[in-house]
């Protein structure tokens, strides 16, 4: 197989995009439990103003679209070169 080193990009690509896909979601369930445990609390203020903020959803949710871009790139590129040879 001349053609394993793309492959391997190509399997790679896959794998960040799922991975990425799995991040992603976790951010939401993570950011829906947070909205979802302050809502029944007595002082909703929080809740409504959203502060203080928690930065692990949306950083979790940020890191989860890098890589599955980074997967896409990943698969296209390595499927290019690898069928163009």
């Amino acid at each position: 197989m001349p053609h394993a080193d793309l492959l391997i990009v190509v399997i790679l690509g896959g794998l960040f995009i799922l991975l990425g896909a799995g991040i992603f979601l976790w951010g939401k369930n993570e950011e829906k439990d947070y909205y979802k445990a302050i809502s029944t609390h007595s002082d909703v203020r929080e809740y409504i103003e959203h502060t203080p903020d928690r930065p692990e959803p949306g950083g979790l949710k940020i890191g989860g679209f890098i890589a599955i871009f980074l997967g896409l790139f990943m698969l296209i590129l390595g499927g290019v070169f690898w069928l163009c040879q």
